[in-house]
């Protein structure tokens, strides 16, 4: 994610990059020879704070360090993009919202998925399903390589149902518009590779004041099936909605960072039938222009994150809902350690 909003810094007009810091050398110089070799480079978060006095920090650490480095940001007159999820816990997440808040500094967190216009039109039509609805979402990633050693230091911190939960419980919520009474989970250790207290499969199931249901199944690994692993789909009275990825699911590309938010076209199914039996109206597919790729999604982001600042936008729901939504999967967590419902 550091790369791609990285990338989305250099080409705005509105940014300059003042400094560039990972602990890991190569991938830092690797970055800055892409970006042309021109942008001062650090090691030590702290230092880099100090000596660039920045007047925006972009935060993409893993989950164990976002509450830490964005208050520090905070103090150090900064406003802040920072990665989903806010924090380890629902504290830190509120903690981090205070310290924009007493601050007077912009946060914008990294929820890619309501920058995505087909995303926006799947949110819209499932409002328009009536009520209750039935959500059922998925992302399973096959990750070898690389990406598996990423997905290991990811559980470090926290289960996928909970890293990725975030963006799908939300929308969950968008499309609801409601708060969740209960949370269940189901989860499983896959691998000996990750700690004994951690799964890298997981499924949650939440409910809904309104009566509406969804669950959110993620896993990851070298086990993982690429059958079935993208699976976005929502039920209501009057009919559904469903995304259709047909080329990333046909081409099994579930360890393609761009197959994540790829939507190619949404069908709208009527529900209705007529004296006959049969539907009144055939489905309906949906092709949207605006499919922008994973980098590109990441620019909107940052240009949001720029009018926030310039407009001094007010981002109390925003900063809300990310702090709901990571309540709601870490509930789901407990509910699979505890082997319980947890209830709100």
């Amino acid at each position: 994610m550091g790369i791609s909003h990285s990338r989305a810094y250099h080409k705005l007009d509105g940014f300059e990059i003042v400094g560039l810091v990972s602990r890991s050398p190569g991938s830092r110089q690797k970055l800055n020879a892409e970006l042309g070799g021109i942008y001062p480079e650090f090691d030590n978060y702290d230092t880099a704070l100090a000596e660039t006095k920045p007047d925006a920090v972009s935060i993409n650490t893993y989950p164990d360090t976002h509450a830490e480095f964005a208050t520090k940001a905070f103090e150090a007159g900064a406003h802040v993009f920072l990665e989903k999820p806010i924090a380890e816990t629902v504290e830190g997440a509120q903690a981090v919202v205070d310290a924009a808040v007493k601050t007077g500094k912009k946060l914008v967190i990294g929820y890619i998925l309501r920058h995505h216009p087909s995303w926006i039109k799947f949110i819209e039509i499932a409002r328009d399903l009536g009520k209750p609805l039935v959500m059922r979402m998925n992302l399973n990633q096959q990750s070898f390589g690389s990406n598996w050693e990423t997905h290991k230091n990811l559980m470090n911190s926290m289960s996928p149902i909970v890293d990725c939960g975030v963006h799908y419980v939300d929308v969950m919520c968008q499309m609801t518009g409601s708060k969740p009474v209960r949370v269940n989970a189901i989860g499983a250790r896959l691998s000996p590779e990750i700690d004994a207290n951690m799964v890298n499969y997981g499924q949650l199931q939440v409910t809904f004041a309104d009566g509406s249901v969804g669950w959110y199944e993620a896993g990851w690994g070298p086990m993982s099936s690429e059958e079935a692993f993208f699976v976005k789909d929502v039920w209501g009275p009057d009919g559904s909605v469903s995304i259709v990825a047909k080329s990333a699911s046909a081409e099994s590309k579930s360890s393609d960072v761009d197959s994540h938010s790829k939507t190619e076209s949404l069908r709208r199914h009527y529900s209705k039938l007529g004296a006959d039996g049969n539907f009144e109206k055939k489905d309906e597919l949906i092709d949207l222009t605006d499919e922008p790729d994973h980098d590109e999604l990441c620019k909107r982001e940052q240009e949001y994150f720029l009018k926030a600042i310039h407009e001094d936008l007010d981002l109390t729901d925003h900063m809300g809902d990310a702090v709901n939504s990571l309540a709601i999967v870490l509930a789901a967590d407990k509910a699979f350690r505890e082997g319980r419902t947890v209830a709100f």
